[in-house]
């Protein structure tokens, strides 16, 4: 039974007396080796931290979990994020499950479907708005500012709190950190949460060494790559399509301090490395996910030698978070008579 992250990691998490130790199952995801990549990419080791196995299908809930409780411990009634599908998922399914509503402000046109669907099934209070997520981050600021709601964005320190915990799970795992953590790059939360999480385990002697930072950004929301906020970004990575990312410096620092890089990868490079964990791994990832494989491919391909690193790469959400674009590059099923022998004919089986 998955403990839960605030009662699993609560001596590096900010819980006191007064904090409820809430939990929907997050946490205690599966990491897995590479069958196939592995070997083809020439890495010493690689992994895959599947976080699309979190109770909402992404790694929102570990940061979730300590920015409601949080919440919760403040006396807040309500919560609201401004959300391109999965914070939204994570927030209305902690709020419907404690008792508490959740507000969502999102940007219209730039969500998948299969990220509102939990949003809207579990009661959440949604706003769509004609503008994009950045838009929607500074309303909900100038309402936090006038009304008693509490935050739950990843710029609320909570969030980073939490999902700190996926970088425990690994070292825990491993016995140690890995030489390199590739990891996609939206509103650049998650790296910063990563890159603490590996500095506190370092810090505490649990760990042997610190992992180099790997991000990376969708190139048509690449903000951080170019220097300067993006007004339309553009990605059919949803999840990823930030132009003004709320971590921009804390992500830098996450670089500078480990020696690592933040880079960019096209939708083409996305979308082959999400064909790939699929094909090659039975991994089913949503596209922003896959930016992390995309960005070792791209690397690799440049030139970067892994063949005695041991590599670990987030794969942040589950495929059932965005159906539409596996449907739209998927091959359409054969069509046969309900018969064997044309079956056995289409199969070459004759």
């Amino acid at each position: 039974m998955t403990k839960g992250v605030l009662a699993r990691y609560r001596d590096f998490l900010p819980v006191t007396s007064a904090t409820p130790i809430i939990t929907i199952g997050e946490g205690d995801t599966p990491f897995i080796r590479s069958s196939t990549l592995e070997k083809e990419l020439g890495c010493g080791e690689l992994y895959f931290k599947l976080e699309g196995c979190n109770p909402t299908g992404s790694f929102k809930d570990r940061g979730m979990v300590v920015a409601v409780a949080k919440a919760m411990e403040a006396g807040s009634k309500a919560i609201i994020c401004a959300s391109t599908g999965n914070t939204s998922a994570s927030a209305s399914a902690f709020a419907a499950r404690f008792g508490l509503t959740s507000v969502v402000i999102v940007p219209k046109g730039n969500v998948a479907l299969g990220k509102m669907a939990q949003a809207i099934t579990q009661g959440a209070r949604i706003i769509v708005i004609d503008g994009n997520f950045d838009q929607a981050l500074d309303i909900v600021r100038a309402l936090v500012e006038k009304h008693p709601v509490a935050m739950v964005n990843s710029i609320n320190p909570n969030r980073i709190e939490g999902q700190k915990s996926a970088a425990f799970e690994i070292v825990d795992t491993l016995g140690d950190a890995p030489d390199y953590l590739f990891i996609p790059v939206g509103n650049a939360g998650n790296i910063t949460a990563y890159w603490k999480g590996f500095r506190e385990y370092y810090q505490a002697g649990i760990s042997k060494k610190k992992p180099k930072m790997m991000g990376f950004e969708a190139e048509g929301s690449a903000a951080i790559v170019r220097g300067e906020v993006i007004k339309q970004p553009e990605t059919l990575a949803t999840a990823i399509r930030i132009g003004n990312p709320a971590s921009w410096g804390r992500a830098v620092a996450a670089r500078d301090e480990s020696c690592g890089v933040i880079g960019s990868v096209t939708d083409d490079e996305i979308i082959a490395a999400y064909k790939l964990l699929a094909a090659k791994e039975g991994v089913f990832c949503e596209p922003a996910s896959a930016a992390s494989v995309a960005g070792l491919i791209k690397m690799i391909k440049g030139g970067m030698d892994v063949s005695d690193k041991i590599i670990a790469c987030v794969i942040t959400g589950n495929g059932l978070k965005d159906p539409d674009t596996a449907l739209s590059i998927a091959v359409s099923p054969a069509e046969s008579p309900a018969d064997i022998n044309a079956v056995e004919g289409f199969l070459g089986w004759d």
